[in-house]
C-alpha cells in the first residue's frame, strides 16, 4: 500500500514538472485561438492607441504572427476597417492586440501564432455549433448566416497554419482557446436555455480534434440583453459561462457588469461593442486568465 502510494506521488510530481518544462520550450511557436463574434472581431480604433503601446506592439511584433479569418498570417498588427457612419476609421483591432503584446512581454523568448475566426451576429446554437445543422442555423440565424458554419471553419485554419508549421520543419504547442461569444444565443429563447451544454460541447470538441484534453479555455462573460428574450437571456448565458468555469478547472472566465457606465470595459455608444480601450483591456484580460490557467 505504501509503494502504491509512493508510486501516484512520483507520478503527480513527474506530470507538473513535465506541464512547467514544457513552458521552457523557447523553440516551439505557442499557438493561441480565439473565437467568437463581433466583440472578438473587434471595433478599436487603432489611431486612438498611445504612441508608446504602439511602439511596444511593433517590437512584440517580431514573435507574434496572426491569422484572422483564413487570411494570410501577418505580424501582429491592426487590420483594414472600411469607414462607416459608426466607425468611421480604417485602422481595427480586436483583443488580439493587446493579448499578443501581453504575451509577447510575459515571455520574451516564444514566439505565438494566434488563430482567430470571428463573425458579428452569429449564435452557437448555430453558426458555431460543432454539431451544425440547417434546422438549427434556421431557428437562430438570419437568412445571410444560416449557412456559415463557423466551428469547421476555424478548424480548417487552425489545421492549416499547424500543418505549415510542420512543413517548415518546427513544432507547435496550443497554448489555448479564447470565447467572446454569446449575445446572439441570449436574445433568442431555444439558444439561450441550451447554451451551457451547447458552450459546454464546444469546448469539448476543440480538445478532442487537437487531443489537448486539458487545453486551456477562457470565456469572455457577455453583458448585453437585446433580442427578444432579452433580460432572461442575457442573464441565464452569464450565469452559464460562470459555472462551466467553476466547474472546469481549467476553465477561467473573464466577469463583466451590467451596469451601463461600461467603467470595467468601455463600449461604444451601441451599448454592445468594446471601444478602443475597452478591446484594449479585454486583450489584456485574456492574456492573465490564459497566464493564469497556464501556470
Amino acid at each position: 500500500m505504501k509503494n502504491t502510494i509512493c508510486f501516484f506521488v512520483l507520478l503527480i510530481l513527474v506530470s507538473c514538472k513535465t506541464t512547467k518544462s514544457s513552458l521552457q520550450d523557447n523553440t516551439a511557436i505557442y499557438v493561441v485561438l480565439l473565437a467568437g463574434q463581433s466583440n472578438m472581431a473587434g471595433a478599436g480604433n487603432y489611431d486612438e492607441i498611445d504612441d508608446v503601446i504602439k511602439k511596444r506592439i511593433e517590437k512584440a511584433s517580431n514573435r507574434v504572427s496572426l491569422v484572422f479569418n483564413g487570411r494570410t498570417l501577418k505580424p501582429l498588427s491592426w487590420y483594414k476597417n472600411k469607414p462607416t457612419k459608426k466607425y468611421n476609421f480604417t485602422k481595427r483591432f480586436g483583443p488580439e492586440l493587446l493579448l499578443g503584446l501581453t504575451l509577447a512581454e510575459k515571455y520574451p523568448n516564444k514566439k505565438f501564432l494566434l488563430i482567430k475566426r470571428s463573425q458579428g451576429g452569429t449564435a452557437l446554437y448555430g453558426a458555431w455549433n460543432p454539431n451544425w445543422t440547417a434546422e438549427k442555423a434556421k431557428a437562430v440565424e438570419k437568412p445571410k448566416k444560416q449557412n456559415l458554419q463557423l466551428y469547421s471553419k476555424h478548424l480548417e485554419d487552425i489545421k492549416k497554419s499547424l500543418a505549415s508549421i510542420k512543413e517548415q520543419n518546427k513544432t507547435y504547442k496550443i497554448f489555448g482557446l479564447l470565447w467572446m461569444q454569446g449575445e446572439n444565443d441570449a436574445a433568442i429563447e431555444i439558444s439561450a436555455t441550451t447554451y451551457k451544454e451547447n458552450l459546454k460541447n464546444l469546448i469539448d470538441s476543440y480538445r478532442t480534434e487537437f487531443i489537448e484534453s486539458k487545453m486551456p479555455f477562457v470565456v469572455g462573460q457577455i453583458n448585453s440583453n437585446y433580442g427578444k428574450f432579452k433580460n432572461k437571456g442575457s442573464k441565464m448565458v452569464r450565469t452559464f459561462m460562470e459555472e462551466i468555469a467553476n466547474e472546469d478547472k481549467n476553465v477561467a472566465i473573464i466577469k463583466t457588469s451590467m451596469d451601463k457606465s461600461w467603467l470595467d470595459y468601455p463600449k461604444h455608444s451601441d451599448n454592445i461593442h468594446y471601444n478602443s480601450e475597452g478591446q484594449k483591456r479585454l486583450g489584456i484580460a485574456f492574456a492573465n486568465k490564459l497566464i493564469e490557467l497556464i501556470n
